[in-house]
Order: C-alpha cells, then structure tokens, then sequence
C-alpha cells in the first residue's frame, strides 16, 4: 500500500515536470524547484528499488521456507524491522513530495496527459518563405550542383520524385540550399508549378484542413498532370501514417515532378522517400574560412598588422566545427572588437559562454531537436556529456549502461542527427563506434547541468557538488570526491593504465552505495573485496582487462539486479564463482581470452543471456564444470560465441546435439576450439555442432577429426568470414553448396547461384592435407589436365563478395581488396581463378602459374606472395591491378629482375621485396611509381647501389619518402 501511494504521487509530480523544465529556462526560481524534486525523486526510485531488490531476494531463497524465515529474523531485514524502516522512508519521501508539489501551483504549471512525451507547442519557430538573399548561402557550390542536378535530371519511375535534405540544426542552411535550387532560373524554367510550404511542428494531414473533400478536390485539381516542385521545409513528424495521407494528395502530379524535404531527422528521411537522402555536413575548412572572414574582418584592409588577427581567427573557428550558424555568430561579435586584445580575450574568456547565451541562438537552436526527444531519449543524450569531446564511443558499452533501453534507442538518436561518424565494425565483437559533433556535446553538457561531470583535479574540489549524480573519473581521484549520491562512476577516458589501490575500494563502497554502473577496467585490479554485495544495485560492472585478478568473490553473486558484467581479457581469471545461477537478471557476461579452465554448473539457468563470448570445457572433469548440455536453452545468446576445449568433451556426439547450437538464431560468430594435446577427435564429427543459418561468421580452430567438411554447410548463405586454422581437413566439399536442390535459388538462366554468396573473408591456415575447396568428378592431381571440365566443375562465379583471401600453409574477384598467398601450391589457386573465366582458356604449363588472369581480381588493394616457387611473375599484367596499393615479395630465389609491368602500378603506396639473392638491380621504371610512399627491402647485394644521394642507382628511388634497407631478416 505505501509502495503504490508513492508511486501514484511520484507520476503525478513527473506530469509537470516537462511544463517546469520548459519554464525552467526564463525562470531561475523555477529551476531551483527542480532541483529539489529531481533529488527527492531520486531518493524515491532508490527506495522502490531497494524494495523490489529485497523482494528479488525471497524469491531466490524459493522453497526452502525454515532456512528463509531464520534467516530473515535474524538478518538486518527481518520483515517487522524492514516494513517499520520502510514506512517510515516512505513518509518522508512523501512529506518531502508533498511540500515541492504544493509550489507547482504558485507556478502555474500544467499538467501533462503524457508526461512521457514532449509537447512542442510551446516553442515557436520563425516561418521560412522562398526567397533566398544572394549573399545568403556561402561554400556549398558541390550541395548546390548536386541538388539542382537530382532536381532536373534524375528521372523515377514514379510519377513524383521526393528528396530529403537531412543535417542538424544550423549545420548547413537546409532552408537556404532548398531556396536556392527553388529560385534557380533552370528550375524555375523546368517546373510548370513551384509550391512552397514551411511545416514546421504542425505536420497533422489526416485530422485537420486536408482530411476535407473540398480542399482535396482543390488540391487535385491545382496539380493534377502539371509537372511540379514542391518544398517541405522543416519536417519533424516522424508519423509514418501521416505522411501516407498526404502523400497520397500529392501523386497525381505529372511524371518528373519532384518535392524536396528539408528536416533534421534521417527518419523522416526514410519515412518520406525511397532514396538516399542529400546530407549535409559541416563546411569544409577553406569554406568556413572564407564566411568567418567575410564577416569577421568585412571592409577591414588586410595589411600586415592583420596576420595577427587571421591567426587568433583560425585557432577560434576550429572550435566553430563547420556549422555556418556558429560561425557568423562568432564572427559578428568579433567584428565589433577592433584590437588584438580583444581578441585573445575573447578566445580564452568568451567564446564558450556565447555559445550558451541563449541570445546567441546557437544552443537553443541545437535544443530544438532535443525537445522533440521523447524523456527515455532525453536521459540517453545527457548521459553522453561524461565522455569528452571528440572521444570514439563504444556503441554497445553506451547500450548496456542505458539499461532498459536497448539499441533501437541509438538508433533513433542517430536518425534524429545527435551522433556523428558512426563506424561500422570489422569484425564481430569489435562493435559499432560513433562520436558527437562538438556542439552537440556543449549540448548535453548544458543539458546534464550539475548532475553530470567529468571529474579532473582543477574542478574537483570546486565544480563537483555533492549533488552530482553521474562522473567520469581517474580512479586515483575517487577518495577525494565529496559525493554520496553517484550513481553512475565511470573511469575516465584517459589512455593508459590508471593504480587503483585498496583504499579505494573501501571508499567506494562505504560511500557509494547507490551505484548502479561502476567501471574499473584497467587499472591494475588483484582482487575483488567482500564487500563488494553491499552495492545491491549495481546493474553494469566493468572489470575487463584487469589481468591480476584470479578469483571473483562469492559474495558478488547477492548483487541480484546485475545485468552487465565485463571480465574481458581478465587472463589471470581461472574461475567464475559457483552461484552463478542468483544473477537471474544477467543479460550480457563478458569473458573473453579470459584463462577459464571451466564454466560453473548452473549457467544455463541464466535465461536473460544475451551475451556469452567464452565457454569453456572441463579438461578432466576435476573442477566439476558445466558440461556443454547447459548451453541448449539460452537460445538468446547474440554476438560471438566461442567454445573452447572440444577435443575433450567425452560422450561427443550427444553432447555436440544437446548444445543446441542450431537453436541459437541471433548468433553472429561461432569460433569453435580443439586442443592439441586432446585424444584423436575422429569421432568428433563436426555434423552435430550445426549452426543457425544466420550465421555471419565461422572460425574452426585445430579440428582433427575426419577429413571431410559437415553438410550443413551448405545451409550457412549468411557467411561473411570463413577461417579454418590447423586441422587435417583434405577437402572443403562446396558441391552440396554449387549443386543445389530443385528448391534452392537459381540463376537468370537457371544455373545455380554462386557458394558463399556473402562470403568476404576467407582464410585458411595451417592444414598441410588440404589439396582443394570443392570436390571435382574426379580426383584432382599433378597430372590432372586443368582445362578439363570435369576437374573445374562448372563457370559458376565462386564467391563473388570475396574482398579477404589468405591461404597460408596450405597445399592448397572483382571485389578482392586483400591476397595473402605463403606457401602454397598452385593448383588451387588457378583453379579459383578460372572458375570466373572459361575453361578453354589456354595455358601455358601446369608447373607454373602465370598470373595473366588476374584481371579477375582488378579490385585487389593489398597482395602478398611468399615462398611460391610456381609463380611466373613476367605473366603479371599491371593493367589488371591498377588499384594495388601494397605488394610484398619474397624468397624468390631464382627472380634476376623485376618485371616490367611493376610501372602500371600507379596506385602502389608500400613495396616489400625480401630476399631476391639474383637481383642486381631495381627497374628504371621505379622512377613511374610517383604515389609510393614506402620501400622496404631485405637484398643485401643492392644495398651499397642504393645509398642515399650516393649510390650508383639512387634515382631510380630517390622520390620515395621512407626507404629502409633491412640488414637481417627475421
């Protein structure tokens, strides 16, 4: 009954708490009495979450009733003791409430129906018209072309053709670039009717003027068959179903007719339109110059005495970041100051707080977007203010913190213009990074206001109040930090590793009880002290890379609510602790290169995993272990998963089966792990470790079973990366995979697609047996005719995304980037290559390989061709590898001369040649490879010839910026 009074009067306080924040902005009084219920509404969520952690704890304590009811009595929470402490927080919680609430009246403040959304009524934004001023737009001459070219040429084949113009608020003139191309004379000339509309928030199709038949019927009739222009300046609806409504009035226009949309939010982007939307970015730095300048200095003559002023000018507008609206603002307040002076001082002094000043509209303009979040999203963006400017975010830590909120939330912030360079990742596990433009960071930092810091040792004893909710921290500051209230303690982002001491634990949790993120990666951590279960409402723990660390204390188990638990690259960490099974609430278990020798009995009782990056076989059954049984019901698991130690799983195949893997539909990456030292794994057959199709990503790793790759490889179309290292496989059978069944997918001529469609990466390393990646109709050897169609198998492209191919002790198209060949036989190879071109094609030997045909491979940046006595290299063609940027030769023992072809290689940044013991000389045509930035060479005999400024043959390399001459090889 307390618990359901203070949550009734908790949302009834949060239902004026948007109209007090909008109000908060004019009102200094009213942004004190925020203040003060932000903080009691902290205490309230900390006391209902101290109320459903203990109810988690009877729950886990099940069935066995005596031991609970002892327990509880004679624990600091037996029920008649907690429900008295309890009540009587309640109460004053609600003393507290009530007396903040009673101000909201003196304020006038409205209650909200949807305290959850954010009205935007209150905000008005002046109305954009057509006309655009001649000197309105400055350094946007490519947006220009490109925009005024999708307007007249780009021909759909609907009838109406939209082009969204996306950027956030002041970055690029959306409006004003929209103005220009409306007004242009050839636009103006190619359209018989232009529209101009200013949206703004009131986006309502369905319900107001145009849901009536008169003013649809007029609308029909002004653009039925005419071809016209229509923009839709500053849209911020994202309501899919609106704009289908209007969509549907404006499609009867003639074909050719094209409707520009100008918004801040890559949603409304892909609501609208079908294409690629135009992005604006910031100005480039010659372009910003040239704005800054033309308002900075205007008529002032640039004599010398100005260098002084260009220089000050220049360091001020890097911290302007291309955005045209900051820039005149800035500009236009220092062409008031007319000394030197005062422009320095307004560098070191004034030009953060301008950007603030609301007068300036830099920030307000920038706080648009942000009160369009709805308040879930509010809270993700201020969070951000703990990591400095210009840091790389790690997209998944940033997820997980935010917890409840999930990756569709960044999305949105993303959409919405609040992140910047999000980068993909190279592989899985890496992770998305993303970075925030520098006002958009001076946003959250105004936003986030006092309760959120980054903490260093010039403000932390002045600027970090007691108040302070969320830090950014060098560990070796934590004990001097006054407040108690954190909830959020992050180790600041300063490279390196940071001491962390023992008292500094003891500080933490004595004095930071309400922590519900804690991270402590790197800093040299030897233990995890007991009384780590005090902080009972931890969700996310960082103690990845802390490689001292052998044990996790028991006791870190009663931390109930943990979700997020990162012991990445722990390598001293032998062992998670037994009761693992409390951490019912664990959805992420970082573990990777940890040096587990087992996983605990009870993990697969962890049914809200989402992440398991390691799981561990029990060498000899001696720790007790969970066997691989206790993987098949977390069929949530996402990300990598990698299982080491298979070689010694005893009863193999049905514990391969109960793994379930096949089950495990969001897994991206598998790595399975043999051991060398395990038994002979004939018996191991690979069939009954099946993976779902959606895998992306299959790495086998010291397989020695028997010879032949499983079927269901053929179901794995998903795959991007192959890497197969130190088995004994002899054939990757691919036919199940070329010659599908009746069902599969076909070909325009009904042939059967290529293998691997989605297959990037190929890599195969260490297995000395391997003759072949196919099975032919007929064993493949030395004397085996290559042109014989019945070796080559069919011309169907093998594949045809491969842009990574390394074959590296092994006996064994357009898009290939990278070629990495050591060791390796021929045969494979050319057969690889001509099964993209025809098997008539004549060839020269069956002992060499000429590598004419490498016109298969025009893509191929990076190529590396070690200990391959078979290769002819005059066979080369340089005309086929235009793109090559890095080549690396070596141990060619019998090479006199480098080939002539090596001059087409324009694009060639970085040669290796080692160990060439005939080569006398270099080409004369070295002097053609103008772009080449790096030579290394290890050929002891042309060493004297090409000693800087004074060899015999210096000018032939004389142009390459770095030339080192190895004098070993290791």
């Amino acid at each position: 009954c307390y618990i359901d009074d203070l949550k009734t009067t908790v949302s009834t306080i949060k239902a004026v708490l948007l109209d007090a924040k909008e109000k908060s902005v004019t009102n200094n009084l009213v942004k004190i009495w925020l203040e003060k219920l932000k903080d009691v509404l902290y205490d309230a969520d900390d006391l209902l979450d101290d109320f459903s952690t203990e109810a988690l704890r009877k729950d886990l304590m099940g069935g066995k009733k005596l031991m609970k009811e002892v327990h509880l009595f004679f624990s600091s929470s037996n029920q008649f003791a907690y429900g008295l402490k309890i009540g009587q927080k309640i109460k004053a919680i609600k003393a507290r409430l009530a007396s903040i609430e009673s101000k909201a009246n003196t304020y006038g403040f409205m209650v909200r129906d949807s305290p959850v959304e954010t009205s935007f009524e209150t905000t008005k934004r002046q109305q954009t018209h057509s006309f655009v001023p001649k000197d309105k737009i400055i350094g946007r001459d490519d947006d220009k072309t490109a925009l005024r070219k999708l307007v007249l040429e780009f021909e759909s084949e609907e009838n109406v053709y939209i082009i969204p113009i996306v950027g956030f608020g002041g970055l690029g003139k959306k409006t004003a670039l929209a103005q220009f191309v409306y007004n242009d004379k050839m636009v103006r000339d190619h359209f018989e009717l232009k529209m101009w509309v200013c949206v703004s928030y009131v986006f309502d199709a369905p319900k107001k003027n145009l849901e009536m038949d008169q003013l649809q019927d007029q609308l029909r009739e002004k653009i039925g068959g005419k071809k016209y222009l229509l923009v839709l300046d500053d849209i911020w609806n994202e309501d899919w179903e609106e704009w289908v409504s209007l969509e549907e009035l404006l499609i009867d226009g003639a074909k050719g007719s094209k409707i520009i949309v100008t918004t801040r939010s890559f949603k409304v982007a892909k609501i609208t339109s079908k294409g690629q939307p135009h992005v604006l970015k910031g100005l480039s730095g010659d372009d910003a110059w040239s704005l800054f300048r033309e308002i900075a200095f205007e008529q002032r003559s640039m004599d010398s005495t100005d260098l002084a002023f260009v220089q000050i000018g220049k360091r001020i507008l890097e911290r302007c970041g291309g955005v045209p609206l900051v820039i005149r603002k800035i500009a236009s307040t220092l062409y008031c100051k007319k000394t030197e002076k005062e422009w320095r001082s307004f560098k070191d002094n004034e030009l953060v707080r301008i950007i603030f000043q609301n007068e300036s509209k830099i920030l307000p303009t920038l706080k648009l977007s942000y009160d369009h979040l709805p308040s879930h999203l509010k809270h993700c963006f201020a969070f951000c203010r703990l990591y400095p400017k210009d840091y790389e975010i790690h997209v998944q830590t940033l997820v997980q913190i935010w917890i409840d909120i999930g990756f569709g939330y960044f999305k949105d912030l993303v959409e919405k213009s609040f992140f910047q360079e999000v980068v993909g990742e190279r592989y899985v596990g890496e992770g998305l990074k993303c970075k925030m433009h520098d006002l958009m960071h001076d946003l959250a930092v105004s936003i986030a206001g006092a309760e959120s810091s980054i903490v260093d040792s010039n403000n932390i004893t002045s600027e970090v109040g007691e108040k302070c909710r969320h830090i950014s921290i060098n560990a070796s500051l934590i004990p001097q930090f006054r407040g108690k209230k954190l909830r959020t303690l992050l180790r600041s982002s300063n490279k390196g590793v940071q001491n962390f001491h023992h008292e500094t634990w003891d500080f933490i949790i004595s004095n930071c009880r309400r922590l519900r993120v804690l991270e402590l990666y790197n800093l040299n951590l030897e233990m995890i002290p007991c009384l780590i279960h005090k902080l009972k409402y931890l969700r996310y723990l960082d103690l990845s890379r802390n490689r001292r660390i052998k044990t996790l204390r028991e006791s870190i188990c009663e931390i109930q609510n943990l979700q997020v638990l990162k012991l990445d690259f722990c390598s001293g960490l032998k062992e998670l602790p037994k009761n693992i099974e409390k951490w019912g609430n664990l959805t992420h278990l970082g573990c990777k290169n940890c040096g587990l020798t087992h996983m605990p009995r009870g993990i697969g009782k962890l049914s809200s995993l989402e992440t398991l990056s390691l799981f561990v076989v029990d060498k000899d059954g001696s720790h007790g272990g969970a066997d691989l049984s206790e993987l098949s019901g977390l069929n949530n698991l996402r990300g990598e998963l990698i299982i080491r130690n298979l070689g010694f799983v005893k009863n193999a195949r049905e514990q391969f089966k109960a793994a379930n893997l096949k089950e495990k539909q969001h897994l991206r990456s598998l790595v399975l792990q043999w051991h060398r030292a395990a038994a002979d794994d004939d018996e191991k057959s690979l069939e009954d470790l099946q993976p779902h199709p959606n895998l992306e990503e299959l790495r086998i790793v010291g397989w020695r079973g028997d010879a032949n790759f499983p079927n269901w490889v053929s179901f794995l179309t998903n795959l991007v990366k192959i890497e197969i290292k130190g088995g004994k496989l002899s054939i990757i059978d691919l036919t199940k995979v070329e010659y599908m069944d009746d069902t599969s997918p076909k070909g325009s001529q009904g042939e059967p697609q290529s293998f691997f469609p989605s297959l990037k990466f190929l890599w195969l390393q260490n297995c000395p047996k391997m003759k072949s990646w196919w099975r032919t109709t007929k064993p493949i050897d030395d004397d085996s005719n290559e042109d014989d169609t019945r070796v080559m198998g069919t011309s169907t492209m093998a594949f045809r995304r491969l842009s990574t191919l390394w074959i590296v002790n092994c006996p064994l198209y357009p898009s290939l980037e990278e070629l990495k060949l050591v060791n390796t036989s021929s045969r494979p190879f050319k057969q690889t290559i001509k099964m993209n071109i025809n098997a008539k094609t004549p060839s020269t030997s069956t002992s060499s390989l000429p590598l004419s045909n490498l016109k298969s491979f025009t893509g191929l940046k990076k190529l590396r061709i070690e200990n391959w006595k078979e290769v002819d290299l005059e066979g080369m063609k340089g005309e086929y590898l235009k793109n090559l940027q890095s080549l690396s030769l070596a141990n060619f023992p019998n090479l006199t001369s480098l080939p002539e072809w090596i001059q087409d290689l324009k694009n060639l940044r970085w040669l290796s040649l080692i160990n060439f013991p005939k080569l006398t000389s270099l080409p004369d045509e070295m002097r053609c490879l103008t772009n080449l930035r790096k030579l290394n060479t290890y050929v002891p005999q042309l060493e004297e010839r090409y000693q800087k400024d004074i060899g015999a043959d210096w000018y032939k390399i004389a142009h390459i910026p770095s030339v080192t001459h190895w004098r070993e090889f290791l």
